[in-house]
């Protein structure tokens, strides 16, 4: 939803009623996440996607139609239905889309979740998918860190799916979740979509070099708030990094634990140390190995390498610790440019963060998108069995 969520907001300010249609389940290679977004707007205007192009044509003419009569959908593309190919999803995945019209009325919340999704502050939105009571349909709840507005329907379903909300935010995870009607955590009958806005994770690149400006442009294409550290003025300057979102100019361990001790690092962060040089990088990755981060990566050949691992185990690392460091950085790519070896480091986190090996597909018979590593409490497990 975050894709669409400024024209979303500036629709319902103009008063308009909008239809919105969401990923809320995928399964095999469906080409977009949960939480993948399409509305149209009281104009006919389309923004956003919820499959690349493969069903936004059914998803037009469906969202128009929602609009008009005022009643929610759950539409599933795929494989199973027998319209796939006139519909376009010819890749052998499944989507389930929940489709709804917004307006003011219907979510007066938004705009202050449009609000905290700028200010960085985590919010996640909950919506009513699936109950045997048509009047629950597209029903929001906002939970934040301290507390939820808005309601599914009542006090028992709201405190029961805000709790189990606030986990899927601290881990900035969607995920549609099942309870009994009323939200009784032993039941089913209630299903509801949590979309989750958690700040963007970070990248740290220390080094300026023409390798970080490098890797800073493709931290950005990720989705990544990039920060670029050295301690010498002259190399690290916003001119020669346009696209970080902050040049900073100071000695790399000291920035790092200041951000650590700032509550400013988290389990997502990636730390990329681009300096090869002892006098930077190894306090530097004493303190980066040591704390719990997404990726941390190293620049320099073999040599370096080894003579970095000796001075790290001089000052004290353990053997696990250093298990964590990705030295040489990057996957083995033949990458020789600063811009190839920045697809190399991109590839390499991406590749750590979902459990990929780095092959290439064509020679593997393997799943091309891997799921994520853990469930959410009370996520439903009914809905794959419906997979055929």
């Amino acid at each position: 939803m975050r894709e669409v969520l400024k024209d979303l907001s500036a629709a319902l300010a103009a008063g308009q009623t909008v239809g919105l249609g969401t990923v809320v389940r995928t399964f095999r290679s469906a080409p977009r996440p949960a939480g993948a977004s399409m509305m149209v707007d009281a104009d006919g205007r389309a923004v956003g996607s919820v499959s690349g192009g493969c069903v936004e044509g059914a998803l037009y003419e469906l969202a128009t139609n929602v609009v008009e009569d005022g009643t929610p959908v759950l539409q599933r593309y795929g494989i199973s239905d027998n319209d796939a190919f006139e519909v376009g999803l010819t890749c052998g995945g499944i989507l389930d889309v929940f489709v709804e019209a917004v307006s003011r009325e219907s979510f007066p919340e938004l705009q202050g979740v449009a609000d905290d999704v700028d200010a960085g502050t985590p919010v996640a939105v909950v919506t009513v998918i699936e109950h045997p009571d048509p009047a629950w349909l597209g029903r929001h709840l906002v939970v934040r860190a301290g507390g939820y507005s808005g309601s599914l329907g009542s006090d028992r379903a709201d405190h029961a799916v805000s709790d189990d909300a606030q986990g899927l935010l601290a881990a900035g995870r969607n995920a549609t979740l099942m309870y009994g009607p009323d939200g009784e955590r032993r039941g089913d009958g209630m299903r509801v979509f949590v979309v989750s806005f958690a700040p963007q994770p970070r990248m740290l690149v220390f080094g300026a070099i023409d390798f970080a400006a490098a890797v800073a442009r493709q931290g950005s294409f990720l989705g990544y708030r990039v920060t670029v550290c050295d301690a010498r003025a002259v190399f690290a300057t916003k001119a020669r990094f346009p696209v970080a979102d902050e040049v900073v100019v100071e000695w790399p361990h000291r920035y790092l634990q200041a951000q650590l001790d700032a509550g400013k690092i988290d389990a997502r962060t990636v730390i990329c140390v681009l300096t090869h040089d002892p006098k930077f990088d190894v306090p530097l990755l004493q303190v980066a190995l040591r704390h719990d981060v997404a990726y941390v990566g190293a620049m320099g050949s073999r040599r370096t390498h080894e003579d970095r691992l000796a001075r790290l185990r001089e000052a004290g690392l353990t053997d696990q610790e250093l298990a964590r460091l990705s030295s040489p950085i990057g996957l083995d790519l033949g990458s020789r440019t600063p811009e190839e070896t920045a697809v190399s480091i991109a590839a390499e986190i991406i590749s750590l963060q979902w459990g990929g090996k780095g092959g290439r597909l064509s020679h593997m018979d393997v799943r091309i998108h891997h799921e994520p590593l853990t469930d959410a409490a009370h996520e439903d497990p009914a809905m794959d069995s419906k997979v055929p």
